[in-house]
């Protein structure tokens, strides 16, 4: 089984970004960890880049914790620099993402909760399942990638802050642009769904761009741009004005009603449990981020972090 040995390649030019994004369900408990270069999330970026600013000097963690569909911890710490300290192993902070010899992906959370600075020690630790996917080309003509690099794992969440350890599955992967999101690629929503045997990701593109389709299992990983849906789903308005899906979907089939884990402006999660059917899912739309009210509002959610 082909795993992930090295990091991907770092992005440089002004614009630019990739973030390395994992999540676990363990019984009760859902954690979402982000390790981000030219942080989507950070207001400074979206001025900056336009200038000339460059994406490791706006490097951020974010990590998020959920018992029963209710958030428990929240990270977003903004850093001006990231680095490669090891072989296979990115710090941000005094946070780690690390990919071993064996495939293991491990990412390490050192770092204080968004605004006040409570400290969290957390970590995912991910043993693939199933080889990487291949390198995906979300929009045809616009420079913005995603790759499945772990999409079904064997997980450990352990968040020593709280005296939390618990097992379940995992899930792994990297999106990466050469310019910013917002300037021409206005969102997306996409949706992560293990089942019993296998892990379905469908992600949905504006602009009646077909869907992608990762299916990862027991024979493999394969990618698939499917047909665009004939029937629009139904859909709702959260209280920041955002549309979100009304149900999660794995392909055609209907996990459920979802939890709104995170609401803001430009971005939700959202999360369906169903029997042995666990869906997470995300809808941003870029283009409202780069408001300047919304921006503004961003900092709330983030904290600058000194490094270690």
């Amino acid at each position: 089984m082909m795993c992930l040995a090295k990091l991907p390649a770092l992005p440089d030019a002004a614009g630019t970004y990739r973030w390395f994004y994992a999540d676990v369900t363990a019984g009760p408990y859902s954690a979402v960890c982000i390790f981000m270069l030219g942080s989507l999330f950070s207001p400074r970026y979206s001025v900056a880049a336009r200038r000339g600013g460059r994406p490791l000097e706006h490097s951020a963690v974010n990590f998020a914790l959920y018992h029963a569909g209710v958030r428990r911890l929240w990270v977003l710490s903004e850093y001006a620099r990231a680095e490669l300290d090891a072989p296979g192993r990115l710090r941000i902070g005094r946070s780690t993402l690390s990919y071993e010899g064996d495939g293991t992906v491990r990412m390490a959370v050192d770092d204080g909760t968004a605004p006040w600075g409570r400290p969290v020690r957390a970590s995912l630790t991910l043993e693939p399942m199933t080889p990487v996917g291949e390198v995906v080309q979300l929009m045809p003509g616009l420079p913005h990638y995603w790759q499945a690099l772990a999409p079904r794992s064997q997980a450990r969440l352990e968040v020593s802050s709280l005296g939390i350890e618990a097992r379940g599955l995992g899930y792994h992967d990297t999106n990466h642009g050469g310019e910013l999101l917002g300037a021409r690629l206005s969102g997306w929503h996409w949706a992560r769904t293990h089942r019993e045997d296998e892990t379905v990701v469908d992600y949905h593109l504006p602009e009646g761009v077909a869907p992608l389709r990762v299916v990862a299992g027991a024979r493999g990983v394969r990618c698939e741009r499917g047909p665009a849906l004939v029937e629009a789903r139904p859909t709702h308005i959260t209280g920041w004005g955002l549309r979100v899906p009304s149900r999660l979907h794995a392909g055609n089939v209907v996990v459920g009603q979802p939890k709104l884990l995170e609401s803001s402006p430009f971005y939700a999660r959202l999360e369906a449990r169903q029997g042995p059917l666990d869906s997470l899912g995300e809808v941003a739309d870029f283009r409202r981020f780069h408001s300047p009210f919304i921006r503004w509002m961003a900092h709330f959610r983030t904290r600058m972090g000194r490094a270690a």
